[in-house]
């Protein structure tokens, strides 16, 4: 058997270098859309119909998404043939300005507008695993800024350790939550909850939900109920339906928020 020195000695070769845990971690960026289209368009003269497919598949594989791609493609292809475009290494720019066009199109107003009367109610949805526990914390905040008072309700009732996350968050920005038992039914929770808001006259009540597949179907009508449960007790409630996605998933995210929507008609 090797003595401790050796055994230690042993258990650092076995340990990969920090340059290969770095160039290991940075592995993802390279292969990124950014970088894979510099190397298409590296020593390239002209554009020509070649370039196009080795684009369009580029762009598809990067899960911008079918659609998404054909009209970048589109746009690129009414340059050169207008003659506006003719350099390869200039199609990365009219790309660039294409996908920023997509964005600012899509922008919209996001401010959250209280009722005249009454708390404002925010309920926050979305699969598990994405930050909404987290999301909720950095929207208490904002409010708690603002001079509101926060009333914070832990609806997810199964997973281990929700509550005392929910709990952490509300001790960092210094609002209330309200909790029921472990594994009891988040509907009665957050009504319990929306009894005591309404009392104490908050400002804002946000509620946290369970993480759920999209594709559940007993777990979608689970939200169902917890948003009755919330406007039982307040006509127009919630106010406003969070969706929280995660920014990497890709094509998965329409699939999400379309049905999402179709349960809970999300406003955000």
């Amino acid at each position: 058997k090797p003595s401790p020195p050796e055994e230690a000695k042993l258990e650092e070769q076995r340990k990969p270098s920090m340059f290969k845990r770095l160039q290991e971690r940075l592995g993802k960026s390279r292969s990124g859309l950014v970088h894979r289209l510099d190397r298409l368009l590296l020593g390239r003269k002209k554009i020509d119909q070649e370039l196009f497919d080795e684009l369009e598949e580029l762009l598809i594989t990067a899960d911008l998404g079918v659609s998404t791609a054909m009209r970048l493609l589109d746009t690129a292809k009414e340059q050169v043939k207008r003659k506006q475009l003719s350099d390869p290494q200039a199609l990365k720019q009219v790309l660039r300005d294409q996908i920023l066009c997509f964005l600012r199109d899509s922008d919209r107003p996001a401010e959250l507008v209280l009722p005249e009367s009454g708390p404002f109610v925010i309920m926050v949805v979305g699969v598990n695993g994405v930050g909404k526990t987290t999301s909720i914390g950095k929207i208490a905040a904002k409010f708690v800024k603002s001079g509101q008072s926060v009333l914070m309700i832990a609806g997810d009732t199964f997973r281990a350790a929700a509550i005392d996350q929910l709990k952490i968050w509300g001790g960092r920005v210094g609002v209330e939550v309200h909790c029921g038992p472990p594994r009891s039914d988040p509907s009665s929770v957050v009504f319990d909850g929306m009894v005591k808001g309404i009392a104490k006259k908050y400002d804002v009540i946000i509620i946290d939900t369970a993480g759920r597949l999209h594709t559940s179907v007993n777990l979608m009508e689970e939200l169902k109920k917890i948003k009755r449960s919330v406007s039982k007790k307040l006509d127009a409630a919630p106010h406003e339906t969070l969706l929280v996605l995660d920014a990497t998933t890709g094509q998965n995210a329409l699939s999400q928020a379309n049905l999402f929507n179709a349960a809970m008609d999300i406003t955000g």
